[in-house]
């Protein structure tokens, strides 16, 4: 993991000077290495690094994102206080247990940053990361053709690289592809800011109970996307679910078209982490074709 930042560069990033009196590790993700650091004036901060100099941009393109997730206020996002190449300082909250309607929150909350993020064009204003892998985030004005060139498609070259051109998985996905054009027909839904890796690992409760998201992978797509890394590995209710209709209701057929946007974050943790995540890959696939 990258290297623990010291007085001089934090308090360069921050432009003033400071002294780190405690640190404390943190989670933050998989590539990263988090601390909560305490300064002798008594404040705190949290400070993400990572050891992969190829992904250049990230931080800048996260701090953009968390940015954009707050504009519309409907959910805490920690804010962004500075960041180079090497180095993300976000401000700390403290984290409590769920409100009992936790769930309720979350999917409520989300429905409005959804509908408050609305937009014509799909993608974001620079190319960002989904743990390891790039994610390409060029504009486009059509849904479909931005899901299966720079999603799908995407992860299917990266698996073609490095398994035999024999293999099943690869002549389903084929297949796949073909049928795209029925699975996502255009509907005219708008594009909306999306979290882009909206798992309960990235997800927590503050001091008054409320969620808070973080770790983001955004970028301006269909909002039915959001829901595909949230049920990949759960901790999002029905309750979470039917709260985000009561605002803004999704389109009848949805559970068939939350697997084609779940099989994206499957085929990226093949890609990444290897052939455990095969058969979930395959099975997803033979139930949309």
């Amino acid at each position: 993991m990258g290297k623990a930042i010291n007085d001089d560069h934090l308090g360069q990033l921050l432009n003033e000077r400071l002294t780190i009196a405690k640190r404390t590790y943190a989670t933050g993700g998989g590539i990263n290495h988090c601390e909560i650091l305490e300064l002798e004036d008594a404040r705190s901060l949290f400070v993400k690094t990572h050891a992969n100099g190829t992904m250049q941009g990230m931080y800048a393109a996260e701090a953009r994102a968390l940015e954009l997730l707050a504009k519309p206020g409907v959910l805490h996002i920690p804010k962004p206080l500075a960041w180079d190449e090497n180095y993300l300082v976000l401000e700390v909250f403290t984290e409590g247990t769920p409100a009992a309607d936790w769930q309720e929150q979350m999917g409520q909350g989300l429905a409005l940053l959804h509908r408050g993020t609305r937009q014509d064009r799909f993608g974001f204003e620079t190319n960002n990361f989904l743990g390891n892998t790039l994610q390409v985030n060029t504009w486009h004005d059509n849904w479909l053709e931005f899901w299966r060139d720079q999603r799908l498609g995407y992860q299917f070259r990266l698996l073609r690289s490095s398994t035999s051109h024999e293999d099943p998985l690869l002549a389903a996905g084929t297949i796949l592809m073909d049928k795209l054009i029925d699975i996502l027909r255009f509907d005219g839904e708008p594009a909306v800011l999306l979290h882009g890796d909206l798992w309960s690992g990235n997800a927590a409760a503050n001091e008054k109970g409320e969620p808070v998201i973080f770790d983001p992978a955004s970028y301006y797509g269909n909002r039915e996307a959001e829901f595909g890394m949230m049920r990949l590995f759960g901790g999002f209710t029905q309750r979470c679910e039917d709260a985000y209709q009561e605002v803004w209701p999704l389109r009848e057929g949805f559970d068939r078209r939350f697997q084609v946007y779940k099989l994206y974050h499957q085929l990226n943790h093949l890609n990444l982490f290897g052939r455990s995540y095969y058969g979930g890959c395959l099975d997803t696939i033979y139930s949309l074709i």
